[in-house]
C-alpha cells in the first residue's frame, strides 16, 4: 500500500486534445486550461482549419474561453496535399504541427486525404520536412476495425523512410505493434490516451454497450493495453500523454450512430496519478505528461505546478452547457485523488 498522499506535476501538457468550438469550447476549454499548462489542439472543426486566418481566429476563441488561466493552446493545421512551401513558411511560427487524417476515418475527417501514397503526399511533406514542421497522424486504414492501426504501420514506415528529417507523431496509438515501431525509426514518436491505458474492447462492448467509452481508434485487446501501459509506466522517451479527450453532446453519444470520443479532460490528471501510483511508477509521471513532450516538440511551456492530494473526488455526472450536456469518463464515480485548489 502506497504511503504517498500528495504529488506535484510540473507543467502538465496534453498533446492531443479536442476543444470543439462555440458553446462547447466555452464549456470544455477551462476544464483543460485550469489544470494543464498547454495542449495540442486538433483542427478538425467544421469547416476544418486550413488557412492562417481560420487558425489565428480559432486560437483567439480558445484564449478567450480559457482567459484567466496559465495556458497555451498549441494549434495545428488540417493537412492538405496542396500546401505551398511559401504558405507553410509564412504560417510555421503560428502552428505546432499539421494533422493528417485519412478521409472519413473519424469525426469531421471527410475532407482528409484520400490516398496515403508517399508520392501523392510528397509536396506538402517535403516542405514540412525542410521547414521543421512536425506531422501528426491519425493512423488507421478503412479495414476491419480491430486491424486498422496495425494495417497502417507500413504507411508510417514508408513516410519515416522517405522523409528521415520529418518529425512524425503517431497519434493515440492503441496497439503493441505501434509501441514496437517506435524504436525502429528515429523520427517516429507517439501519443497515448488515458482511456487506452485503462480499457479494452471488452469494457466497451463485452456486456451492455458503453457508449461513453466508444472512441476511434477503438480500444483493442488486453495485450495491446499492456504494451501501452508498460511503455508509459517506464517513461518511454518517445511517448507522450495525449488525452484525445473528445466531447460530444449526450444525445449524440446515447443514440443510434453513436459519436466516437471519450471525454476525459476533467479527470485526466487525477486518474493518471492513481494509475502510476498503483504500479509504483510515480517517478515517471512527469516524463510522460510533460518532459517528453517538451523535448520532442522543443517546447518551453509556461510554469505551472499542479498539486494532487489523496482525497476522494466524485466525478460530476454531467457537465451542462446551452441546454445540453456532456458526460465524462467515470461519471458519478469516486476517484482516489483530487486536484488541490
Amino acid at each position: 500500500m502506497s504511503s504517498v498522499t500528495t504529488f506535484e506535476i510540473n507543467e502538465p501538457l496534453d498533446m492531443h486534445l479536442h476543444l470543439r468550438d462555440g458553446d462547447m469550447l466555452k464549456l470544455v476549454g477551462p476544464l483543460t486550461s485550469n489544470t494543464f499548462t498547454g495542449a495540442l489542439i486538433m483542427p478538425n472543426l467544421v469547416p476544418p482549419v486550413t488557412t492562417k486566418e481560420a487558425l489565428l481566429a480559432y486560437k483567439d476563441r480558445i484564449n478567450e474561453a480559457c482567459k484567466g488561466d496559465t495556458f497555451e493552446p498549441y494549434v495545428t493545421l488540417f493537412f492538405q496535399n496542396n500546401y505551398s512551401y511559401e504558405f507553410l513558411e509564412d504560417i510555421k511560427d503560428d502552428i505546432i504541427g499539421i494533422k493528417l487524417y485519412p478521409a472519413g476515418i473519424t469525426t469531421n475527417s471527410e475532407t482528409g486525404v484520400s490516398s496515403m501514397d508517399v508520392e501523392v503526399l510528397r509536396p506538402t511533406l517535403e516542405s514540412m520536412s525542410k521547414l521543421g514542421i512536425p506531422l501528426c497522424v491519425h493512423g488507421e486504414t478503412n479495414g476491419f476495425v480491430m486491424d486498422r492501426e496495425k494495417e497502417f504501420m507500413p504507411i508510417y514506415e514508408s513516410i519515416a523512410s522517405a522523409f528521415p528529417d520529418l518529425k512524425i507523431i503517431m497519434e493515440h496509438i492503441t496497439t503493441a505493434d505501434a509501441v514496437e515501431l517506435l524504436d525502429k525509426y528515429d523520427n517516429l514518436h507517439a501519443t497515448v490516451t488515458l482511456h487506452h491505458l485503462l480499457i479494452t474492447l471488452d469494457d466497451v462492448a463485452g456486456g451492455m454497450l458503453q457508449p461513453h467509452l466508444f472512441c476511434k481508434p477503438i480500444a483493442k485487446r488486453p495485450h495491446d493495453r499492456s504494451a501501452l501501459l508498460d511503455a508509459a509506466l517506464k517513461g518511454h522517451p518517445k511517448l507522450m500523454f495525449g488525452s484525445d479527450s473528445a466531447p460530444h453532446p449526450k444525445h449524440k453519444k446515447e443514440c443510434c450512430g453513436c459519436a466516437a470520443g471519450v471525454f476525459t479532460s476533467p479527470i485526466a490528471l487525477q486518474v493518471l496519478v492513481e494509475l502510476f501510483e498503483k504500479y509504483q511508477a510515480l517517478e515517471k509521471l512527469n516524463d510522460f505528461v510533460s518532459l517528453n513532450a517538451q523535448r520532442i516538440y522543443d517546447l518551453k511551456p509556461k510554469i505551472k505546478k499542479i498539486k494532487l492530494v489523496k482525497k476522494d473526488y466524485v466525478v460530476p455526472a454531467i457537465y451542462e452547457y446551452n441546454e445540453d450536456n456532456v458526460v465524462p469518463m467515470y461519471a458519478g464515480e469516486t476517484l482516489a485523488w483530487s486536484i488541490e485548489d
